[in-house]
């Protein structure tokens, strides 16, 4: 008699999957449930709810054998799980979600358990906000990082490389300058790409809740490099009640400010590796097709840019 599955699989992650990954990606998807299965088995986890679901990964919320509330977290291997894993065990629990275990072959992760319906975004006061999400950031890229990640050199090397032919695709010419003038501010830091470990992701939506302390950080995609190169995330949060405030570029250059100052950052430093992740962000919409920058990035970087 075949045993039930242990998880319906939500259509939002399939087709994403679907979608970016081709068979590779369906593969995974059918064989999900079986995992999922195993790993409860494995770790001695019973369900403790519905599970929930992104583009990328699968949560499902259980219980350890001792009563622990945990998450199961599970995304198709790659780079970006790789990375994550080293992020999670070299910060430990320390301003970001604990790991408690971790299948190697799968990238299955059993994590604990956050508050996830209340994340940083639910606090109205923008400099609070802020002031808690540059708090954790600070912590986070106070140790080195160690071996094995992704470095900013090369990446930003290579987001270079493809300027020439990108800037082709923009049809607005000064959208083109724009790319153009990004593009030298990383020119003029690529020797000096830095050292720390960067969450990648850190904002609003990836701060919850938590017992063990207020707030915790989820969903790293750890590389390293310059603490300049990870402020967009903050900058972009809650991007509609920004420009709904019709003040927004005292309200980028006051998060900006925050961020700078609890982090002990170099203003100009920041602002270069700032204008580099509105490169790299532009970089891959082109690639998808689009023709022209996002208002967003046109924004951040013209507030930043106000003497």
């Amino acid at each position: 008699m075949n045993r039930p599955k242990a998880v319906d699989v939500p259509q939002l992650l399939a087709s994403s999957y679907a979608r970016t990954f081709g068979e590779a990606g369906r593969a995974w998807i059918a064989a999900l449930p079986t995992l999922v299965a195993e790993l409860l088995d494995r770790w001695e986890l019973k369900r403790d709810g519905e599970p929930g679901a992104g583009e990328a990964s699968l949560v499902l919320p259980a219980l350890r054998k001792d009563g622990t509330r945990a998450v199961l977290k599970l995304q198709m291997p790659r780079e970006e799980t790789t990375a994550a894993l080293i992020g999670l065990r070299t910060w430990n629990g320390q301003g970001t979600v604990r790991l408690l275990d971790h299948d190697p072959e799968s990238s299955a992760m059993l994590l604990e358990r956050l508050d996830g319906a209340r994340t940083l975004a639910s606090i109205e006061d923008d400099d609070v906000a802020m002031g808690i999400l540059a708090g954790l950031q600070a912590r986070l890229v106070s140790a080195p990082a160690p071996q094995r990640l992704r470095s900013l050199g090369d990446i930003a090397t290579k987001m270079l490389e493809q300027v020439p032919h990108a800037v082709t695709a923009l049809t607005d010419p000064a959208d083109r300058q724009r790319l153009h003038g990004w593009a030298t501010a990383v020119a003029e830091l690529v020797g000096e790409p830095g050292d720390r470990m960067l969450h990648w992701d850190l904002h609003y939506d990836n701060v919850l809740a938590a017992e063990r302390e207020p707030w915790l950080a989820i969903d790293p995609e750890p590389l390293t490099g310059d603490p300049g190169f990870d402020l967009w995330p903050a900058l972009d949060s809650r991007w509609d009640d920004v420009v709904a405030k019709n003040d927004t570029f005292r309200v980028v250059r006051r998060r900006f400010d925050l961020l700078t100052e609890v982090l002990s950052l170099d203003r100009a430093r920041a602002i270069g590796w700032t204008l580099g992740r509105l490169l790299q962000n532009s970089l891959w919409d082109i690639e998808d097709g689009r023709t022209t920058l996002a208002p967003s990035s046109v924004a951040i970087a013209e507030a930043l840019s106000v003497r």
